[in-house]
């Protein structure tokens, strides 16, 4: 799923490819809120982002099962 993620005072949002869940996704800032800390989104090929969770200005979710684009998805 691609998560595009808003930074207060920042031109630039931040775009992440990953497979966790939309729901554990908000489970993770609610927490990361609730303690003061750093909300952390890794992708699949290992990376890891680290926001401190109090410059969130917003989390917009994508599509969790996004369709493939390209000509090896057409069958015969």
């Amino acid at each position: 799923m691609e998560v595009k993620v808003g930074i207060q005072n920042v031109a630039r949002e931040i775009v992440i490819e990953t497979s966790t869940s939309a729901s554990g996704l908000q489970d993770a800032l609610a927490t990361a809120l609730a303690d003061g800390g750093v909300l952390t989104l890794s992708d699949g090929k290992g990376r890891k982002v680290l926001i401190p969770a109090a410059t969130v200005a917003y989390i917009d979710l994508g599509a969790e099962n996004a369709r493939p684009v390209g000509f090896g998805a057409l069958s015969d």
